[in-house]
């Protein structure tokens, strides 16, 4: 997959080896606009030397800028700090993780995967619950409610479900619409695709998607209890075998 070479230059440009990087945000979810940023999401490696000395390294780095008239947004995390977020229900991580945008890879990105996959429990139901309750006070609350929010509240809400049925990470509100197949999606996402003339609601849409929102919230409680998914993520030893590999090699590099 081919990018623009301005987000190629701003990966090039990073100050530590990457584990990987991928996209993030609306491009993964299926409804980036004409003027959408570009989120970018992945791990860096610090060198032993900036673990264990005094100078310590940059456990998080992030930039916000505009390269040559694109906006872009990056964040990456240091593997030990990125591990620990994978043993906690964090939607995030793992959408990053399993994003399809890759950017940057590495054969460890798919050991990882495999670790993650073990690290998925019923209780990510959690983080999704959340995530959608927000979006939907902000969609709510604003004159005039844009479309931008209530995508989220269904993305989310859609990703929520399929991974308690599934226990497998979907973050593309397209293809996980070719499962629910909910008739008012694809017009939601042309509205935001049209640009901000077409991406605000009437009043009278708004009864009918708080109604779609507290079913599919019901919808996803239901998944989760039914979930097979384990009550614990198991993948704690594998990952911390992953992490000392990784920093024994920025000794024999």
């Amino acid at each position: 997959m081919t990018f623009d070479p301005r987000i190629e230059n701003e990966i090039s440009s990073q100050p530590y080896p990457l584990l990987f990087a991928t996209i993030s945000g609306a491009h993964l979810y299926g409804f980036p606009s004409p003027d959408s940023d570009y989120d970018l999401r992945g791990v860096h490696i610090l060198p032993v030397r900036e673990v264990i000395g005094l100078e310590a390294g940059r456990e998080t780095i992030e930039v916000s800028e505009i390269r040559d008239g694109l906006e872009i947004d990056l964040v990456t995390h240091d593997v030990k700090k990125f591990f620990g977020l994978l043993l906690k229900k964090n939607g995030y991580v793992m959408e990053q993780l399993f994003s399809p945008l890759v950017l940057r890879a590495s054969p460890e990105q798919e050991e990882l995967k495999a670790i993650a996959q073990t690290c998925l429990t019923r209780h990510h139901s959690h983080h999704y619950f959340g995530f959608a309750e927000t979006q939907w006070k902000l969609f709510d609350k604003e004159r005039p409610r844009r479309v931008k929010p209530l995508l989220y509240v269904y993305r989310v809400l859609l990703t929520g479900i399929h991974l308690m049925r599934s226990g497998e990470i979907e973050a593309n509100l397209v293809l996980l619409n070719q499962e629910f197949k909910l008739p008012y999606i694809s017009d939601l996402i042309a509205r935001k695709l049209s640009g901000p003339e077409k991406s605000t609601l009437e009043d009278a849409d708004v009864e009918f998607h708080q109604r779609e929102y507290e079913r599919l919230r019901a919808e996803l409680e239901r998944a989760f209890q039914a979930s097979q998914l384990p009550e614990t993520p198991s993948g704690k030893a594998a990952l911390n075998d992953l992490l000392i590999r990784l920093r024994m090699q920025t000794i024999e590099n």
